[in-house]
C-alpha cells in the first residue's frame, strides 16, 4: 500500500475523532488504531492529550454526549459497582463510563462539576456519536 494512501487514512482519522480504521484492498490491508490512556484497571493504550468536548447546555441541564458510536458501559468491568450514580457529585475529569469501538475502551470523562441528574443510556447500549450519555443538574 503507498505511504501517501496510509498518510490520507492518519489525516481522515484525525479530522473525523476517528479511533481506528481497517482498509483492505486487493490481497493487502491495514488496520490504524488511535492510543487510549488505561482506565480503571481496563488495557488500552497511552493515548495523545487533546482537549475534551464541552458539555452541551440544555433547558434541563449541561449534557455529556457520546464522542464515538460503540458500547457504553457503566462500570470498568462485569460484576464492579458503576463509576457514577444519579445525584452523585463529580469533578471535572472523572470518569463517568466507558465507550468500547473496535475493542479500545475509550474513558467517557465529566467535561464539568456538578451533580448526575440522569444516566440517559444503559450499561451494554449501543450508543452513537452525539448521543446524550449523562445530564447534570442545572
Amino acid at each position: 500500500m503507498d505511504i501517501r494512501k496510509i498518510k490520507k487514512l492518519i489525516d481522515l482519522m484525525i479530522e473525523s475523532d476517528l479511533q481506528g480504521i481497517e482498509v483492505k484492498e486487493g490481497d493487502q490491508s491495514i488496520a490504524l488504531t488511535r492510543r487510549n490512556p488505561v482506565v480503571a484497571g481496563v488495557a488500552a493504550v497511552p493515548a495523545p492529550v487533546s482537549e475534551a468536548p464541552k458539555a452541551k447546555a440544555t433547558a434541563r441541564g449541561a449534557v455529556e454526549e457520546s464522542p464515538m458510536v460503540g458500547v457504553f458501559y457503566s462500570a470498568p468491568s462485569p460484576g464492579e459497582a458503576p463509576f457514577v450514580n444519579v445525584g452523585q457529585t463529580v469533578t471535572a475529569g472523572e470518569t463517568l463510563g466507558i465507550v468500547e469501538a473496535m475493542k479500545i475502551m475509550n474513558p467517557i470523562e465529566a467535561t464539568q462539576s456538578g451533580v448526575i441528574e440522569e444516566i440517559l443510556v444503559k450499561n451494554g447500549d449501543v450508543v452513537q456519536f452525539g448521543q446524550p450519555l449523562f445530564r447534570y443538574r442545572a
